[in-house]
């Protein structure tokens, strides 16, 4: 079940899948933050950080630069068990490399019910802390 669920969640970063985040989050999902110290609780607030977090990280369609795709997000391995999927990410943006995981649990309806981003180096953290502030804020 864990790769079904998980393709969906890859149909949806690649714009792929209709019902989009409504559709792959449960109501009572908890979202972890690597900026935020306390967990956001249900769908409305994970649905906000996820959508601010796909307008940072950019797309698919991003120009290749110094081998890593510019201000572009992709996977590049993942690790799926039981109900839980984790994923490594990489992407660049602002000249700097992100390199980090998400660990994406599934309740028995098939739907998220916990995401958990952590992301390296430290000078990533901070600017992604920045940038999903803006985000975020332009989002509210």
């Amino acid at each position: 079940m864990i790769k079904e669920n998980i393709k969906k969640w890859h149909d949806h970063t690649h714009g792929n899948f209709p019902g989009g985040l409504d559709e792959l989050l449960a109501d009572d999902v908890i979202f972890y933050s690597p900026v935020v110290f306390t967990p956001q609780k249900g769908k409305d607030l994970t649905k906000l950080y996820l959508m601010a977090a796909g307008n940072t990280f950019g797309g698919d369609d991003a120009k290749e630069a110094d081998g890593l795709k510019e201000s572009s997000f992709y996977y590049t391995k993942e690790v799926l068990t039981g109900n839980q999927a984790i994923l490594e990410f990489e992407t660049k943006i602002e000249g700097k490399y992100i390199n980090g995981v998400d660990i994406i649990t599934f309740n028995d309806e098939g739907k998220i019910s916990e995401f958990k981003v952590m992301i390296r180096p430290l000078q990533a953290v901070n600017m992604i802390h920045m940038q999903m502030q803006r985000m975020l804020e332009e989002l509210a």
